[in-house]
Formats: structure tokens, sequence, C-alpha cells
């Protein structure tokens, strides 16, 4: 249970821990109809770059042996699709987000492109995930984690839920190592994001928070910590684009 007086942030700001998730949903709600295409303006379309490598690295199987993936944060549906795609007959793939405008959003893609049979739909929290012990085979999570309020409980639970042999992904915004790109990046992110928000969405804050956590989100090093405290074994992340992102990657053995 939470104690009243623990706090964590909001971007900038100390809330009180029971309080995150609602700010959060409240971001997610007010972005959802045009979430994707504010990552295209936001990215410059390199975030369907970094997702497709991320499906590379999770190689899911293209005969028609089961292989259940587990999508948390993915209300969208865009990593559960490409994986999908490029899978076998015997994948499935669970999204799972707190977020009821953002799976709204991801039903009526999955059934667009005609991936319904293959992509389901669960409203769910990824520190308390309502799925049995070592259930599926590989856990992806892309640029949510930064947003869960208690993060070592998100990969405690991603661990427990994982099949032996099992593998996590992690997709998220990193730290820029470049010098001069880093200079570059603050600019963009503090001047222009929340301004294309404001103008695609009707909504500025949302999108100065989101570029506020990437920056109160830990560095690569201290996050692989993190997910190998949780109990991953083989912990790894791979630096993108300068260290705007970065994939880390763990297995349960």
């Amino acid at each position: 249970m939470d104690r009243p007086d623990q706090t964590t942030h909001f971007g900038f700001r100390d809330v009180p821990l029971g309080e995150k998730q609602t700010l959060v949903n409240d971001v997610f709600h007010s972005v959802a109809s045009r979430y994707d295409l504010m990552n295209d303006l936001m990215s410059g379309g390199l975030h369907r770059v970094w997702k497709d490598i991320m499906i590379n690295a999770l190689s899911p199987p293209k005969g028609d042996q089961p292989f259940a993936l587990l999508d948390v944060a993915g209300g969208t549906g865009d990593i559960s699709f490409r994986a999908a795609k490029t899978a076998g007959s015997g994948f499935h793939a669970t999204v799972c987000d707190i977020n009821t405008d953002m799976l709204e959003v991801g039903r009526q893609r999955a059934l667009k492109q005609y991936l319904e049979d293959k992509v389901s739909f669960v409203e769910g929290n990824a520190e308390a995930l309502a799925f049995p012990d070592r259930s599926f085979d590989a856990y992806t999570i892309a640029f949510g984690i930064r947003n869960v309020p208690q993060i070592d409980l998100a990969l405690r639970e991603a661990y427990r839920v994982l099949k032996h042999g099992g593998r996590f992904l992690c997709l998220e915004f990193s730290t820029v190592q470049v010098p001069g790109l880093d200079r570059l990046y603050d600019l963009f992110s503090f001047n222009v994001i929340p301004q294309l928000g404001r103008a695609v969405t009707g909504d500025a804050e949302s999108y100065r928070y989101l570029v506020e956590s990437i920056r109160k989100f830990p560095n690569p090093s201290l996050f692989g910590e993190m997910i190998s405290n949780a109990g991953f074994s083989r912990v790894s992340w791979r630096i993108l684009s300068g260290g705007i992102v970065a994939l880390h990657s763990g297995w349960r053995l």
C-alpha cells in the first residue's frame, strides 16, 4: 500500500504517488485520437524505424508453433501489429493498457488491418497484471514504462508473467550522448513539441509533460540495473539515434 507521504515525479513536478496514474491517464485520454500522427511529427518518422528494430530483436517465430506476446502500454497496437505481420500462424498478441481511449483506437486499427484474430486488447495496470504466472513467451513495452508510477513493480510483474526462457524488451526514450545533438534535442523538445501538440491535438501541456518525463527517466545503465534487480538475466541495451532512444533486453532464465 502507498504511504501518504510517498511522492514521485510527473514531468518536473513532484506529486503524491497515488495521483500520478490519474494524471498520466488524463494525458493519454487527451491525445489518443492523434497519438500516432504526433509520433510521426515529433520523431520525423523515426519511431517507425525504432519499432521495426524492436520487432527484429523480438523475432517472433514464423511457423505454426504457439507464441504469446504481451504488449504492455501498447494501446494503439503499433508493436503488436508489426509483430503479427511478421509472425506465423501460431502467434497471438495481447495488448494491455490502462487507458480505455488508447485501447479503443487500437481495436479500430486492428479491424481495419484484419488483425482482430491475432491481436486482442485488455484494460490493465502494468504494476498489477491480471495474468497467470509464466503465461507469455515475450513481453514488450514501447515508450510506456516511463509513465508507470512504480517502475520496479512493473518490471517484477513482467518477470512474473513470462515463461522460462521468455524475453523482455523495452523501447524507451533515453539520454542523448552526442555533443551538440543534446542541445538541439532540448531546443526541439521544449520549444517545438508542445507547440506541435497544441496545433495537432489542442493540448500543449500533455506534450510538455511527455518531454519532461523523458528527462526524468533513468539512463540506460541505471535502467539496466533495475531490470536485473527484477530478476532478469543477460540484460543488455542498444543505443539508437545517438541516445535519443534505447532498446533494453532481458531474459527470464
